[in-house]
């Protein structure tokens, strides 16, 4: 992702936008913020973060595994993902 952002950024003209839409996962049992570590990655690239959208998820289907295994193991599944709008200065 390193090399994505400051290719991006190389590339973009001075205050036009770039975004990026990421989502999160889960590795044993606990969150992994990739939306974030990305939105930061981008950040030390030059960027400046303009805006930050959560976007639902609509029409996701768990199926019975995950439905199941979410009880089971106490965990709700993720339904968003984050929009990061940012500038080139």
């Amino acid at each position: 992702m390193k090399k994505v952002a400051k290719e991006s950024h190389r590339v973009l003209k001075r205050d036009k936008f770039c975004a990026i839409l990421m989502g999160d996962t889960r590795k044993n049992g606990h969150m992994i913020p990739l939306s974030f570590e990305v939105m930061r990655i981008f950040e030390n690239s030059g960027f400046k973060l303009k805006e930050t959208i959560i976007k639902e998820q609509h029409n996701c289907k768990a199926t019975g595994y995950w439905k199941t295994n979410s009880i089971k193991y106490n965990f709700l599944l993720i339904a968003h993902e984050y929009l990061f709008v940012f500038r080139k200065r």
